[in-house]
Parts: C-alpha cells; structure tokens; sequence
C-alpha cells in the first residue's frame, strides 16, 4: 500500500460535517486505486451500502455498472484492471428527506490531483454521474446532454448517467444510451483489457 493511499485511509477532515448529518455517521474512505490500472472509473462518493463493506458498488448501481460495462465481480474488483477514484471518498450521508448529500468539496480539493498524479496515464476513463462529468471534463451541461455527446470524448473517456435506480425512468426516456453508447463501451473496455 502506498503512503497516498494509507493517508487516504486514514482522513477525517469531514468528521464534523458527518455528525451534522441524518445519519451521523463517521468517515470510512473507501480507497480503491493503484497506478497502472488500464480502467479509471470516476464516479460520484460511496452509498450507505459501499460505506458499510468498504468496497466500491456493492450495490444494486454496481450491478447495473457492471452490466454497461460488459464486467463480471472478478474483473471489476481485480485492482490490476479497474481504480475507482470517486469525487469524495466516503460516504456524504442522508439529508433529512433520506435523500444522498453531494460528494464534499474538501475531498476532491485535499485529494484528487494526488491521487490522478499517482495513477499516471489510463487508458479508459469513465465518468459517472454528473459530479464526475464537471470535474473531469470541465462541462457545464446537464447529464443528459453530456451523455448524449459521448462521441466527443470516446474512446479515452465515456461520461455515463449514474446507475442508481433512481435514474431507471431516465433510461426508459433515453433508449439510445443502451442501445448505442453501452455496446460501444462493452468493446472499449474489452479492447483495453486485451491492449
């Protein structure tokens, strides 16, 4: 384990803020990057349920990712082939409505250009849900149209909708993401895999 990720591990800088939370919890980053890894999934910050195991989507949205990206467990968590670097590494907590908090800002500010350093060049980033679209790709559109523009940045970077089931009413809306975007994505991360 390198010192980055052993500090990583053992940050507290939001402990305050968590216990101002719904859920009043304390922090628990779940790191799960190494240098080298042909696969680079940028995503939003860890459920209750990943800040509960302590791995990255183990969740119902993890399943759903796992499918877009043509992964089984095996390949997803072999740290080898995928990091998983969110916009905050742990778990931001519930509002009083039990709906998730956004990623907190101090993460990504004491963080992530640390963590893109020690990751070097990747071949394949993914970007999920809309935190992820405005950090790495510096857009100001919605997901809706920062997804539907996913040939501007493909094949290096694919911007997707977060896989939550909270977004299933926007799949039915936008078939083409499945029925375009997914497949190109699937022989991405397959092309990258055997590079």
């Amino acid at each position: 384990m390198t010192s980055l990720l052993r500090e990583i591990e053992a940050c507290r800088l939001c402990a305050g803020r968590f216990a101002r939370t719904a859920t009043a919890h304390q922090p628990r980053p779940v790191v799960w990057f190494r240098r080298g890894t042909p696969i680079l999934i940028a995503g939003q910050a860890p459920g209750a349920r990943v800040h509960a195991s302590g791995r990255p989507f183990t969740d119902p949205s993890g399943d759903r990712l796992r499918d877009w990206l043509g992964l089984d467990e095996t390949g997803f968590y072999d740290r080898s082939v995928v990091s998983i670097v969110p916009m905050a590494f742990c778990f931001p907590g519930y509002n009083d409505r039990k709906a998730d908090l956004p990623p907190p800002p101090i993460c990504r500010r004491t963080w992530h250009d640390k963590v893109m350093k020690e990751l070097g060049e990747v071949p394949l980033t993914i970007l999920v849900g809309g935190h992820a679209h405005k950090y790495h790709l510096d857009v100001k559109t919605t997901v809706t149209e920062t997804v539907r523009n996913w040939r501007d940045h493909a094949p290096r970077v694919f911007a997707l909708p977060h896989p939550s089931w909270r977004n299933t009413a926007w799949l039915k809306k936008n078939p083409w993401f499945e029925a375009e975007l997914v497949p190109v994505l699937r022989a991405r991360v397959q092309e990258v895999l055997n590079d």
